[in-house]
């Protein structure tokens, strides 16, 4: 059984910085990837950044130059450091890991989510 769990969401005042993080636990074999989306309340979940096992990131045109997304293979772990936050990023952050798991066939795994808060 596969666990994805995130950390690091609360309340922060415009242009404050947040450190989000996600670990992914249980019998996995491989981790392809990870990355962290974004939904806030009426609208579609969005990609906010990506890491590939190997380094290569993706981010949205939105966070480009705010956001650095990091990642730590040993611990099957990713950050997401947050930075000159703006209120418009507020939303439930949901990690997702693309990876191979000892037992079953599926291949992607979202986390519960966490709330981020920017205001004033």
């Amino acid at each position: 059984q596969v666990q994805v769990v995130e950390s690091g969401g609360g309340l922060v005042q415009p242009g404050g910085s947040l450190r989000l993080s996600c670990t992914a636990s249980g019998s996995i074999i491989r981790i392809y990837s990870m990355g962290w989306y974004r939904q806030a309340p009426g609208k579609q979940r969005e990609l906010v950044a990506g890491i590939t096992s190997g380094g290569t990131t993706n981010y949205a045109d939105s966070v480009k130059g705010r956001f650095i997304i990091s990642h730590d293979n040993a611990q099957n772990t990713v950050h997401l450091q947050m930075s000159s936050l703006k209120p418009e990023d507020t939303s439930v952050y949901y990690c997702l890991a693309d990876l191979r798991a000892a037992l079953g066939s599926m291949r992607l795994y979202w986390g519960q989510g966490t709330q981020v808060t920017v205001s004033s």
